[in-house]
């Protein structure tokens, strides 16, 4: 018996022996690196076109990186291989049937999987291999240089599987183009063409792509050949699995904008109540000539180009006018696209006029996507109210970080505070914009780093919190250029969006456009030489030149082009553009020629930086910023008027002016807790206070935050105080701007952002970033200390800036 027991053990214990070696065994296998300059790149010829197009990207990637490229074809006995290809084709990791664009990616035996759940799911794992190798998605668009150190291509070894992504369309509108894109791919990349054309395309598609996003909304100003008028512009964005959707105003892939697609003269007017056969023909010819491939189509209609519905100006007239070219539309889809309207990707963005329209009563399918568009300059206009959430088409978002139109164009280099962006596009997700994501860009350059963090939070989103979006640029600048200008890099990203907050350079004219004459005009800044404040922007700017100028200075001359690109135009554009106005500024107080000078100089070192633009890298960049942007609605790239001697023919009107009172609460030091946030990264001085959060409307009322109002006079009877806030938008209908201030446990006071588009106020408020409330309070005279105290009324204001006397 004790044999027996004693066989037994030996028995089990040479099994768990052999079970430990197998699963050692199979440990190694499954760590085993893998040599991509040896391998052989292998996929199915049945499976998807875009497989067999990354397996010619995966194999240049690798050329780039090393010099050597590995052959593509069918595997060799004894070499290993790097097998590409769809769930269906392959078999492998079956979890990932039936989902939306996520890959694997296995080291196993020797050989490198990379699977997708589908064709772009299978493109964004390769293109995750390319860039762990050395090749950033933007090593053609900025020229970040290939990283040639990197020794994983020589024993590459990663197991993971990646969900899908957050956002289900991803991708940016190519915009307002006639001064940047259009000018370099007519004079310089298409030359031959002369015009965006199928070239810039090929380039355009590949980096979207490499951003893990899957659409493009094409150029389609009147200067620019309509997209489709050049029918190889359509097969480089299927070469690279890119869907065309098209902006607000172009319904069914349908540029109206376009002479070549819609002339007054031949079509008549634009106009669906008179007009509606021709309008009709003409959409039901662009989706029969583009029924072979994926697209996103904008439903309803607009005027032409930008401008409002033809027809009754009456919204509830013009909400039954739409419906009735909903049900057309739809009908043109499912006559060419041989399937039900529901099963097909529709967007509805209510822009301008439209969403006026909207609240009239416009009858929306329930499977279209609503988009919800910002107000032009980063402040979400609206998002998804609890009914609305239950659409089957969910909601989605259409975001500026570059704008043409009143009340000034923001066409120039990119200044939105990337704790705005976030701010805004939470509030946004969190109601349930979580099926489309478009970006304007305007020409894409300069506006990279902006783009990076985009298509970053719209692929994972929960990636990103409040802890990290002020920082995640400079992160990403640390990673491409050295970790050792991490801190360097937070600085100048700190301030130049600081001041950009406080007024963007194209602001700083101080005009607004489509207005009275005296707004018209250049003025000169609420800035002031006397109280120091101009002095110390100047100085601010100039510190953060200097800075950029350090890091530029240590980098290899193969980095430099890039990070000038990316930030360095920005950032000297910035300061001189700002030199420019407050030397005219203080030539107008004083009347001394030096200033004049100061500025002229200023205006000349402008060009100096776009010569250095254009012509580096053998100007491979010519013409991308052929100009300051004049835009339609803007004076700031003009010369301003200089004198000889001290004149008040320039001064600011006083509604535009602001008081400044002798103390200030420093946010900073404030304790809170929840609901209430310190925001870093957003603010007149970079740091604000959130009460509560904007969708948080269940909570409870009354919610309040003291704050030490800190030294007053002894005598003092009442304070004055002026707060300043962030000019958000109500988050519904409903709701309001509201939050209530009380002194020494008074009666509350409340204060209310009321603004209409387009109104006096929010045009100012959108120019300056703020919304001032001034009060004066009584205070307990029997206390020695006073308090300010915060209550929540409307979840999620941001109070930015409290001073008092």
């Amino acid at each position: 018996m004790d044999r027996q027991i004693f066989t037994v053990q030996r028995r089990l214990t040479l099994c768990m022996v052999w079970l430990l070696m197998a699963a050692w065994a199979i440990g190694q296998e499954r760590n085993a690196t893998v040599d991509l300059t040896k391998a052989t790149i292998v996929y199915n010829e049945s499976d998807a076109p875009l497989v067999k197009q990354m397996a010619q990207v995966l194999a240049d990637d690798i050329e780039r990186v090393t010099g050597t490229r590995p052959p593509i074809g069918t595997r060799k006995v004894g070499t290993p291989s790097v097998y590409l290809g769809t769930v269906k084709q392959t078999g492998r990791h079956r979890e990932l049937r039936n989902t939306w664009e996520r890959y694997a990616i296995d080291t196993s035996g020797g050989n490198l999987y990379i699977t997708g759940s589908d064709a772009r799911g299978l493109a964004y794992g390769t293109l995750h291999v390319s860039e762990a190798i050395g090749v950033n998605p933007w090593y053609w668009f900025a020229d970040v240089p290939i990283d040639k150190t990197n020794s994983s291509v020589f024993h590459y070894a990663e197991n993971c599987v990646s969900p899908s992504p957050s956002v289900k369309y991803r991708g940016i509108f190519i915009n307002d183009e006639d001064w940047g894109l259009k000018t370099w791919a007519a004079q310089n990349f298409e030359k031959e063409l002369g015009d965006i054309g199928p070239k810039t395309y090929d380039r355009v598609c590949e980096l979207i792509l490499r951003l893990k996003g899957n659409m493009l909304a094409p150029a389609m100003h009147s200067c620019t050949g309509a997209f489709y008028s050049h029918p190889e512009s359509q097969l480089m964005a299927d070469k690279w699995g890119i869907m065309i959707t098209t902006s607000h105003c172009e319904p069914l892939l349908f540029n109206n904008a376009a002479p070549s697609e819609w002339n007054k003269d031949r079509d008549g007017e634009w106009n669906y109540e008179t007009n509606s056969a021709t309008i009709l023909k003409k959409l039901d010819d662009r989706i029969r000539e583009t029924a072979a491939f994926d697209n996103i189509y904008t439903m309803g209609m607009r005027g032409l180009h930008d401008e409002a519905m033809k027809g009754s100006t009456d919204p509830t007239d013009r909400a039954r006018t739409l419906e009735k070219v909903f049900a057309n539309q739809r009908e043109i889809l499912e006559k060419y696209k041989g399937r039900k309207a529901t099963k097909l990707p529709q967007i509805f963005v209510p822009y301008k006029e439209t969403l006026d329209i909207y609240d009239a009563g416009l009858r929306v399918p329930d499977d279209i996507t609503l988009v919800w568009p910002d107000d032009n300059y980063g402040y979400m206009k609206r998002v998804s109210n609890a009914a609305e959430q239950r659409r089957s088409g969910h909601s989605g978002v259409y975001y500026h970080i570059s704008y043409l139109g009143t009340p000034h164009d923001n066409l120039w280099i990119a200044t939105t505070a990337p704790m705005l962006m976030y701010e805004e596009l939470l509030k946004a997700y969190s109601a349930g914009a979580d099926r489309y994501w478009l970006l304007n860009v305007g020409d894409i350059k300069p506006m990279e780093i902006e783009m990076q963090m985009f298509f970053d939070m719209a692929y994972d989103f929960q990636s990103f919190g409040y802890d990290n979006a002020n920082t995640c640029q400079a992160q990403w600048l640390a990673k491409l250029f050295g970790q050792e200008h991490l801190l360097t890099f937070q600085f100048i990203l700190d301030n130049y969006y600081r001041l950009a907050w406080q007024r963007k350079p194209e602001f700083m004219g101080y005009e607004m456009e489509w207005d009275s004459n005296e707004n018209n005009r250049l003025h000169d800044t609420d800035f002031s030489f006397l109280t120091g404040t101009a002095q110390q922007r100047l100085t601010d700017y100039q510190n953060i030149c200097d800075a950029y100028d350090a890091i530029e200075c240590q980098l290899t001359s193969e980095q430099r082009p890039a990070l000038f690109e990316m930030l360095g135009y920005a950032v000297h554009s910035a300061y001189q553009m700002n030199r420019k106005f407050l030397y005219a500024q203080r030539n107008h107080e004083t009347g001394n020629a030096v200033y004049a000078e100061l500025s002229k100089e200023a205006c000349r070192q402008i060009e100096r930086l776009m010569e250095r633009y254009n012509t580096q890298l053998d100007g491979k960049w010519n013409q991308m910023i052929s100009q300051v942007p004049p835009g339609y609605t803007a004076r700031y790239h003009q010369m301003p008027e200089y004198t000889d001697k001290p004149t008040k023919a320039y001064r600011l009107p006083d509604s535009q002016r602001h008081p400044e009172l002798r103390h200030q609460i420093d946010l900073a030091s404030l304790t809170v807790g929840a609901p209430f946030r310190l925001l870093d990264g957003i603010g007149t001085d970079w740091k604000a206070l959130q009460l509560g959060q904007p969708l948080d409307l269940n909570k409870p009322a009354s919610i309040d935050i003291a704050i030490p109002a800190g030294t007053l006079p002894k005598n003092a009877e009442s304070i004055s105080l002026c707060i300043s806030v962030v000019p958000l938008w109500p988050v519904a209908t409903d709701l309001s701007n509201r939050f209530a201030v009380s002194v020494d446990g008074g009666t509350p006071t409340i204060c209310e952002n009321k603004f209409k588009e387009w109104g006096p106020e929010w045009k100012l408020q959108v120019l300056e970033n703020r919304k001032e409330f001034l009060l004066t309070l009584p205070l307990d005279t029997a206390r020695p200390q006073h308090t300010i105290t915060i209550t929540i009324v409307d979840p999620g204001q941001i109070i930015q800036k409290i001073t008092y006397q």
